[in-house]
């Protein structure tokens, strides 16, 4: 697709797919500068992890903003360094987008319950998510970094976030875990660190997978203790597959969450990123009307 694509031109594209009654709360929420949400796209879900051009790929397909990753390990987390982050703020400025947080996906593989490296790198994030005008730093822990059923690995990682947590009250930024646990096992890790900048990074499609009720879990855990969601689905497009994004919305209207929701994953197999895209972030939208 041209870089100079518009967001009419992906709504023409494929309104015949979606209907005009979901092309009218897609323009009506777009058109609305009051709204409690923004949407956005995690750059490794656009197939741009670690790239500037996530922001030209997600002006196109009509987002709010980008999830941006701080780096890899090939790159040495290179957003810690003020060239790359003026390269994103240059693009923001020239595609009217903005920074929808910040990702530490290396941490799946570089677990910080054990390495040094990655507890060095969430205390620069915090850093880097103050001079980016960013709230939230999501810390993932898959993978090499499951504190699943590892009562070690949870005990060094509360130790860990406790020594860091201070740093992010005082800088005002959000360390949201996502992970394969339960409500209650998050609330634990952050009832035992203390601190209200440790929260849960909601993501729907790995609760549901894991067999928890996210509708309540989401309910339960509240605005206060859910820094941010990722609307996502595997193996699907939004609002065809396993989550019932309707009911998403009725609870987190429940608890009065406002702001960012980054699409994640919901591309079907052997199609396109970008088409899935343009029909995911319409469909959210006519939800979140």
């Amino acid at each position: 697709m041209s870089a100079t694509i518009t967001r009419r031109d992906v709504l023409k594209s494929s309104v015949g797919i979606l209907g005009l009654s979901v092309l009218g709360a897609y323009e009506a929420f777009a058109n609305d500068k009051n709204r409690r949400f923004k949407i956005g796209a995690c750059d490794w879900s656009i197939q741009k992890m670690s790239e500037v051009e996530a922001i030209r790929v997600g002006k196109n397909i009509g987002l709010d903003g980008v999830q941006i990753s701080l780096g890899t390990l090939t790159n040495n987390m290179h957003l810690r360094q003020a060239s790359i982050q003026q390269q994103y703020k240059d693009a923001c400025s020239e595609y009217g987008m903005s920074i929808g947080g910040i990702a530490i996906g290396e941490m799946n593989n570089i677990p910080y319950k054990s390495d040094p490296r990655a507890e060095q790198w969430v205390w620069d994030s915090i850093d880097v998510a103050k001079r980016m005008n960013v709230n939230v730093v999501l810390l993932a822990f898959f993978h090499n970094g499951d504190l699943k059923n590892d009562k070690k690995g949870t005990q060094e990682t509360i130790q860990r976030l406790k020594k860091v947590s201070k740093k992010a009250e005082d800088h005002g930024v959000i360390l949201g875990i996502e992970s394969w646990l339960s409500a209650e096992e998050h609330m634990e890790i952050i009832n035992d660190v203390g601190s209200p900048n440790v929260q849960v990074y909601y993501d729907v499609a790995n609760s549901n997978k894991m067999g928890y009720n996210i509708y309540d879990e989401i309910r339960w855990l509240g605005k206060k203790h859910i820094c941010e969601l990722h609307a996502k689905e595997n193996g699907y497009l939004l609002g065809q597959g396993r989550i019932n994004f309707e009911e998403v919305k009725k609870a987190i209207d429940d608890i009065g969450y406002e702001g960012w929701i980054h699409i994640e994953g919901a591309v079907p197999e052997n199609s396109d990123m970008f088409d899935s895209y343009v029909l995911n972030n319409k469909y959210i939208r006519s939800v979140l009307k």
